[in-house]
């Protein structure tokens, strides 16, 4: 019984990591045709010396809800691209404990599960996109506002590389590392399985928010910054020293906040 049982786990377990993978391929490859479809249309021009990105703009006859909704469509995916390597050792743990407590439908519990964190990314899209539209309608109108904009990118970079040595995200990594063992309290069921996505994806935005913040100021479509985030998410989240890996990303994020700021201000 037990090497049957082994054998089942392990079909599983290669199941699971199938699933990921191919969701991991075809959200990245969908990521990067976007990067490429955005980086083909020419940005606006503004007063200081930098571009706006046409994302944060409504397209001729497009309408705004209709520009919220490609914007979430392509922030889901992009999320999905960025986030899961770091999410898969939670979703394969809720699974294993949706099965050994004989649920019909295990992995159907993990999908729940990552439905409901991706449900918190979205909403933290749904605000990021009123706040960047409304800030590139108000730069649009006011010049001096625009001019302000590269010194304000190189302080933001500086103020979430410092967040990053602080006690408030030590406490928050340290949850996120967490939550993967303190599912076993959980009762296996739908609305577990919801509980537990909503409360992860909560826990993630709060410890992943300096990042995400540089990743929608340097550019949300810049495939390189998208990569560097997305392995500094990664890194701090599932390597043993994490910690270290947060403060040292929050260094290298000190050090280009600088960088951009002096830039901006002899420009």
């Amino acid at each position: 019984m037990n090497h049957i049982r082994i054998n089942s786990t392990n079909a599983s377990r290669r199941t699971f990591i199938a699933t990921g993978t191919a969701l991991f391929a075809a959200s990245s490859a969908l990521t990067i045709a976007w990067c490429g479809s955005m980086s083909a249309m020419h940005d606006m021009p503004m007063p200081g010396g930098w571009s706006m990105s046409m994302m944060w703009m409504r397209m001729p006859g497009q309408s705004w809800p209709g520009s919220a909704a490609e914007f979430l469509g392509m922030w889901l995916v992009m999320m999905v691209a960025m986030m899961l390597p770091s999410l898969l050792p939670s979703l394969w743990r809720h699974r294993q404990l949706a099965g050994a407590a004989n649920v019909s439908y295990p992995g159907w519990m993990a999908v729940q599960m990552g439905g409901a964190y991706f449900c918190v990314w979205m909403l933290f899209g749904a605000i990021a996109f009123f706040v960047g539209t409304t800030m590139a309608t108000l730069e649009m109108q006011l010049p001096w506002l625009a001019r302000a904009v590269p010194v304000a990118i190189g302080a933001t970079v500086m103020i979430a590389g410092g967040l990053q040595f602080s006690a408030w995200k030590a406490h928050r990594l340290a949850c996120c590392r967490a939550l993967p063992r303190c599912c076993d309290a959980l009762a296996i069921d739908a609305r577990a399985a919801w509980r537990s996505g909503i409360r992860l994806g909560m826990h993630c935005v709060h410890c992943c928010f300096g990042l995400t913040l540089v990743l929608l100021v340097i550019g949300v479509m810049d495939l390189r910054a998208m990569v560097l985030v997305t392995a500094a998410i990664s890194a701090e989240r599932l390597a043993p020293v994490g910690q270290r890996v947060a403060r040292f990303t929050g260094a290298v994020m000190l050090a280009a906040g600088v960088v951009l700021t002096v830039r901006a201000v002899i420009a």
